[in-house]
């Protein structure tokens, strides 16, 4: 079911199905979990390395992540597997430059 909603400013914007989500937000979530990146960021830092990792990625929309995994070959799921780790990667490096939320705030201005 499509949703419609709208803004205070009147302005309206369409919601795609509730289902409709991108296949990697879960592959993001998953790796995250495996790498207990939870214990090493706050909220958020890692919701900006989330962003970031996804901002790397390709998008594949999808709307039956049950789907997905039956027409998805070894190989395919492999590669992507490998894509989110290069980009958790590169985004904690980046993160390693500019600190952390919370380091960021305490910094002296």
């Amino acid at each position: 079911m499509l949703i419609e909603y709208q803004l205070d400013l009147g302005i309206e914007f369409m919601k795609l199905h509730d289902d409709v989500h991108n296949y990697y937000e879960r592959l993001l979530v998953e790796e995250m979990a495996l790498q207990q990146l939870q214990q090493h960021y706050d909220e958020d830092t890692l919701a900006d390395l989330s962003c970031t990792v996804l901002n790397q990625l390709p998008s594949r929309y999808i709307r039956s992540d049950v789907n997905m995994l039956v027409y998805l070959s070894a190989e395919e799921a492999a590669h992507m597997q490998l894509q989110v780790q290069a980009a958790i990667k590169l985004a904690r490096g980046l993160i390693a430059k500019r600190g952390t939320h919370g380091e960021f705030r305490q910094a002296p201005r």
